[in-house]
Parts: structure tokens; C-alpha cells; sequence
């Protein structure tokens, strides 16, 4: 290949997307991978290092390299081993997509939530923003129940996890000046509850109907490839004025004053 047909291939950008061994961002990946991206899959759990391998594949099938990292988000090693390995294979990143939430699991700790949903999103941002140049994006993954907690209550079950994520979100907002002088992007993407996610199966378990509700309200609920291509469209759309993409029917959520 001469040095001009080289310059005539198209640049791949990089992206790390936390919690991408299932679910929503392990179909982002795969969506990622067809509009110019390498993946980085996330996962914490050392016994989904197959299905997290199983993603890379699916990656690397549409088109993208990719590799997988083992990294619990709430352990600031484990984040800083996270950004070394980045480092290492690609040299940086042009994406971060920031999927990982949680704190319905069994058994965790009462503080969990907000350990991940907000302390370990504001950790994994400021591990990441030395690895990105002018031009980057930051994409932050929640709820509308989450996003709208302060306006419109939410079931008692997900209360602790919707605060705990707008918590995330707030701080991360706050950081919107500081990426900003260093020509980085920043866009929330907000989802009402999404069909064939853990989490929504989970509150329609402990609110038996729960789902039936939220389907009825909004007219209609996402499933996890459409909630997907609407988080992959946020990765290169223009970032919105408000820096908010808001997915799907929000007539039953109130409006946020001032933002």
C-alpha cells in the first residue's frame, strides 16, 4: 500500500464502554464496531470472562477490534489497571461510554448504589480524560426514572438506584466546564424502562404489573437493540444544546427547572 492509499483509510476511533459483557453495552459495541469504532468490553464479574470474550467476537465480526478487561469500577486500582491496558493496546480513546450501573443486586452493601453510580462514574471519567484529545465524546447511560427523580417519584424499589444515578449524573454534569476547555463532548442518554433488561425484569418481580404500567404510560417501552442504536446515534450525532437525549415518550416524567 502506498503512502496515499494509506492516508485514504478511514481512521478507526477508540471506545471503552463499562459494563459491555451483556445487555445494553455489549449491543452498543456491536453497533459501535459498524460505525468506525474498536471496542473495549468492561465486565467485573471474573465468571463472565466468556460471555465477555463472546462479545469481542461479535465485534471483531462487525468489523471492530476489540478486547476485554476485567475492572471493578469501584476499586480505584482496578480502574487505573483498566486505563494501563487501554494505554497499552491502542494508546488512548475517543469515547467513553459510562453503561455500568447497578445496586439491586443481592447481597450488596447498603452503600453500593451510590459507590456505583456515582463515586465510581466520577472515578473512571478522571482516569479517562488524560487518554483523550479534542474531539473526544463522554456519553453517560441512564433512566428516565433516574434522570427525573427529583421531579417524578419512582417505584419505592428502584428509589435508592434512580438517586443514586441522578447522583452520578449531577457530578458529572458539574465537570461539563472542565471537559469543555479540553474540547471534550459530554451527552446523557435517558431511557424509560427497556424490555428485556435484568433491571426491569427485576422491579417487575418485586412490582408484579410494574412493566405493564410503564408500557401503557409511555405507549410504548425500547427494547435493549433500539435503546442501543439510540446510545451508538449519541456517540456521533452532534451533541445536543442541552447535552440531553432523551429516549422515548417523557409526557408522564415533569420537567427538570433550569436544564
Amino acid at each position: 500500500m502506498s503512502d496515499r492509499d494509506a492516508d485514504l483509510v478511514p481512521v478507526r476511533k477508540r471506545a471503552l464502554i463499562t459494563g459491555s459483557s451483556r445487555g445494553i453495552g455489549a449491543d452498543t459495541a456491536v453497533l459501535l464496531a459498524g460505525r468506525g469504532f474498536d471496542v473495549v468490553i468492561n465486565y467485573r464479574d471474573e465468571k463472565k470472562v466468556r460471555r465477555a470474550d463472546a462479545v469481542v467476537q461479535k465485534v471483531r465480526d462487525a468489523g471492530g477490534e476489540s478486547f476485554a478487561v476485567r475492572a471493578d469500577l469501584t476499586d480505584g486500582e482496578s480502574v487505573e489497571a483498566l486505563m494501563r491496558a487501554v494505554v497499552r493496546e491502542w494508546g488512548g480513546l475517543d469515547l467513553l461510554m459510562l453503561n455500568a450501573s447497578g445496586g439491586m443486586e443481592a447481597g450488596a452493601a447498603e452503600d453500593y448504589a451510590l459507590q456505583l453510580n456515582r463515586d465510581a462514574q466520577v472515578r473512571v471519567l478522571e482516569a479517562a480524560v488524560p487518554l483523550m484529545d479534542p474531539g473526544s465524546r463522554v456519553v453517560f447511560v441512564t433512566s428516565h426514572q433516574a434522570h427525573f427523580i427529583a421531579t417524578t417519584p419512582t417505584m419505592p424499589e428502584y428509589e435508592p438506584v434512580a438517586r443514586s444515578k441522578r447522583a452520578g449524573e449531577d457530578a458529572l454534569r458539574a465537570r461539563i466546564p472542565a471537559l469543555e476547555a479540553l474540547g471534550i463532548g459530554f451527552v446523557v442518554v435517558s431511557g424509560d424502562m427497556i424490555e428485556g433488561t435484568v433491571t426491569a425484569q427485576i422491579l417487575n418481580r418485586a412490582s408484579p404489573g410494574a412493566l405493564d404500567a410503564r408500557r401503557e404510560a409511555a405507549g410504548r417501552l425500547y427494547n435493549v437493540q433500539e435503546f442501543a442504536e439510540e446510545i451508538a446515534a449519541a456517540a456521533v450525532e452532534p451533541v445536543p444544546a442541552d447535552r440531553t437525549r432523551l429516549v422515548g415518550d417523557v409526557s408522564s416524567f415533569a420537567p427538570i427547572p433550569g436544564e
